[in-house]
């Protein structure tokens, strides 16, 4: 047996049982097509290894979790392109699920919690969709120009932990682009109160530009909050709406430091 890093993928077809109640040898002849013309196709380009198929399903070990991250998000775009004005009933549709972990491999096959999670994160996505574990996510983030949203802790079956679970959006626009340089670029945790304040000094430092007031505002009244904000781990998106934004008002615009309430 040997004992390696490895990303892994798990994937079935969803609603695979009605679709064989209603046309057993149509659905798998489609399947078999589909797996002939681009998912098997598209698994060998990316440099993945079919562990082993079960009826409607994959297990699919990469050694590069870029390349898994690509092959789903190109399977599952192609796709939905060869299903057209096709009626949802009648569709194949694969959900799949991602993770980076520690495998044993004995044979062809594989173990381990690393197999377990992406099956559980297969589980959690929608027809079509692409759900990936966190760490997932952090590697492939910044080497590919796909989004991710959050779906938070899941507790899923047989597993100890929570698993902290990411939806890959394909096909939609992202919801709000991430910083590029900068301390909200780093792994933080989400804090109102923070985040709040940085928005406000956001906020205040617009309107003393506007109004001519040059001073550094991380040198004074925000350098606690910004401080505190590059402590946590996840990435913060602040919005104008945040509940308990802060309000800032100037006494002078061009002399006087600015007043938060």
């Amino acid at each position: 047996m040997e004992c390696r890093l490895a990303a892994i993928l798990a994937a079935d077809v969803a609603g695979y049982s009605r679709l064989m109640g209603a046309d057993e040898e149509g659905t798998l002849d489609r399947l078999k097509a589909l797996r002939r013309e681009l998912s098997d196709p598209k698994i060998k380009e990316h440099r993945g290894r079919i562990v082993k198929t079960t009826g409607d399903g994959l297990l699919i070990e990469f050694a590069s979790v870029v390349d898994a991250v690509r092959c789903a998000v190109e399977v599952q775009r192609e796709m939905a392109d060869r299903h057209g004005d096709m009626p949802s009933d009648r569709r194949i549709e694969f959900r799949m699920g991602i993770n980076l972990g520690d495998i044993i491999k004995d044979g062809r096959d594989i173990y381990g919690d690393g197999v377990n999670v992406a099956a559980r994160l297969e589980a959690l996505a929608e027809p079509g969709g692409i759900c990936v574990s966190r760490v997932v996510r952090d590697q492939v983030r910044d080497k590919l120009a796909f989004s991710f949203e959050d779906m938070g802790e899941q507790q899923v079956k047989n597993i100890a932990r929570p698993v902290r679970v990411h939806r890959i959006v394909l096909g939609e626009k992202p919801v709000s682009p991430e910083p590029a340089t900068g301390t909200l670029r780093r792994a933080i945790e989400f804090d109102p109160h923070y985040a709040s304040a940085l928005a406000s000094a956001a906020f205040c430092h617009m309107r003393l530009h506007l109004s001519g007031w040059s001073k550094d505002l991380t040198k004074t009244s925000t350098r606690g909050s910004v401080w505190r904000v590059g402590q946590f781990r996840s990435p913060v998106t602040i919005r104008a709406s945040s509940p308990g934004l802060h309000t800032c008002s100037l006494t002078s615009a061009r002399t006087s430091t600015p007043r938060f309430n």
